[in-house]
């Protein structure tokens, strides 16, 4: 019996080792127009082994790709293709340079602070008034979604005035949007019989510790 540890290393073992084995017959048949039927057949048998990359663009592109790729680029054939490049394969794609800003509250996001900086240059006062109100409620949401616990509309209202350099601050905090009301929109509101059986929950542990 033959083991696969006793076998060549699988190059890309989406496909198998039977297709492997077949691109491994291909490169032995002296004929090249039978190489070439070879090679096309072997394609729709990859195409119908991953019918997940019929939906990359240049579906067949990337099977041909993969095909000299197995092949270790051995394979003789003509392609409708370019034929891939080993080296260029091979290239280690660039690092990317992640920005190194601080970010002053991580519930927020680093975009929340852009905008209130591009909030605080606008010269219409409609329009800023309404950035700046329509940001609160923002900034409300993405506490609470980040945060179990409730928080005070005067908590946000420092916050937004802090973020924007004290040029933007709310006169009326109690005008954002109700704390049950976002949070019925998380589905995070409990209810009735779920807050009966945490008080009835609570009232069991209080005698519990009298009793011990």
């Amino acid at each position: 019996m033959e083991y696969n540890t006793q076998r060549g290393p699988l190059i890309l073992p989406e496909y198998g080792r039977n297709v492997q084995n077949m691109i491994h017959f291909a490169m032995t048949i002296e004929s090249r127009e039978e190489r070439n039927k070879a090679a096309n057949a072997i394609i729709e048998v990859m195409g119908q082994l991953n019918p997940h990359l019929r939906d990359v663009d240049d579906f067949k592109h990337k099977l041909w790709t993969h095909l000299f790729v197995m092949s270790g680029f051995q394979l003789d054939v003509d392609s409708p293709y370019e034929r891939p490049n080993r080296e260029v394969l091979n290239e280690k794609p660039q690092l990317l340079n992640y920005p190194k800003s601080k970010i002053k509250y991580g519930h927020y996001g680093k975009y929340t602070e852009l905008i209130l900086k591009e909030a605080v240059k606008e010269t219409n006062q409609e329009t800023k008034e309404y950035l700046k109100n329509t940001m609160a409620n923002f900034m409300k949401k993405q506490f609470l979604t980040y945060n179990n616990d409730a928080v005070e509309n005067s908590v946000i209202a420092e916050q937004l005035a802090e973020l924007s350099g004290g040029e933007l601050v709310l006169e009326n905090p109690d005008n954002l949007i109700q704390t049950n009301t976002i949070l019925k929109s998380f589905g995070k509101i409990p209810n009735k019989r779920n807050k009966m059986n945490g008080k009835l929950n609570n009232q069991k542990k209080k005698i519990f510790k009298k009793k011990f």
